[in-house]
């Protein structure tokens, strides 16, 4: 026990034991500084050093850009761009995504192609179908005023066609003769209009030239977007004068009337009016007499 205690009472003499730390000039000796230090001060103060160095390195690496310099810490630039670019890349995506269905509707337009789902309809509606020889299809009074009162109204009506109120009034796209009609039954979308070559070719209404190019089938086509998801198409011109991009004014020449394309057999052009990606008798919104 005895020993223990004179253990201690050395090593608390060797901590608090003063030394003096003397700066001497090497030519003359003279003193500049002197300090008095013991092994215990010096511990506490080296600790401290060490300890308030550790917590400035730290920040130094969490709150500033030196930390970049640091092998294995990524640049917050390259994260900011990193970050940017995947936002990009979804936009891209997405715009991507939507000019590859408008892309395809075009083609449909182009090929006149569309959706038959008859097959689907007749199938899914089978267990509904009634037996009309159970129906009673004779018409009540109110169904018979309603019809007076209809065809009351078609008599004085001069455009007597199942229009749909689409708030555009559609120009004829050329003066010329109907040699034929649109007739669903033999995916013949279109009108037919005989004209002499050469002869202008009008835009229907305001809109944007989608696609002004050379097919091999239907020669130079021009189609334009208008308003209300209507579309309209021209083929079988001579010539165009409107690119893709351009937008045009209703009544503007965009084409000439031309023998272009293999399905032809003589100058005429082949008009189709499209809404939301169907087909429409042109005939129904425009009056080509």
């Amino acid at each position: 026990m005895a020993k223990d205690k004179k253990k201690r009472k050395e090593i608390r003499r060797k901590l608090l034991h003063k030394y003096r730390l003397v700066i001497l000039n090497e030519s003359t000796f003279e003193e500049k500084i002197s300090f008095k230090l013991n092994r215990l001060n010096v511990f506490v103060t080296g600790t401290l050093f060490i300890i308030v160095l550790i917590g400035v390195t730290t920040l130094i690496i969490a709150f500033t850009p030196l930390r970049e310099y640091i092998p294995g810490y990524s640049s917050t630039k390259l994260k900011r761009q990193a970050t940017e670019l995947t936002y990009k890349t979804d936009s891209l995506v997405t715009v991507l995504n939507y000019t590859n269905r408008y892309l395809d509707n075009v083609r449909k337009v182009l090929r006149g192609d569309i959706e038959n789902n008859q097959t689907n309809r007749d199938s899914l509606f089978e267990q509904y179908k009634l037996d009309p020889a159970s129906v009673d299809l004779t018409p009540i009074r109110e169904d018979l005023l309603l019809r007076e009162e209809v065809e009351l109204e078609d008599k004085y009506n001069l455009f007597e066609r199942d229009i749909e109120n689409l708030g555009t009034l559609f120009f004829s796209p050329v003066n010329g003769t109907l040699s034929q009609g649109f007739d669903q039954k033999t995916k013949h979308y279109a009108v037919d209009l005989v004209a002499p070559r050469d002869t202008p070719v009008k835009a229907i209404a305001d809109g944007t030239v989608l696609f002004a190019e050379w097919t091999t089938e239907t020669g130079y086509v021009i189609i334009i977007e208008h308003q209300e998801g209507i579309t309209s198409v021209y083929k079988h011109n001579g010539s165009l004068s409107k690119s893709q991009g351009d937008l045009v004014r209703a009544g503007e020449v965009i084409a000439s009337i031309g023998n272009t394309g293999e399905l032809t057999t003589g100058p005429h052009l082949h008009f189709e009016l499209w809404r939301k990606g169907k087909p429409v008798d042109p005939q129904n919104y425009i009056d080509f007499n």
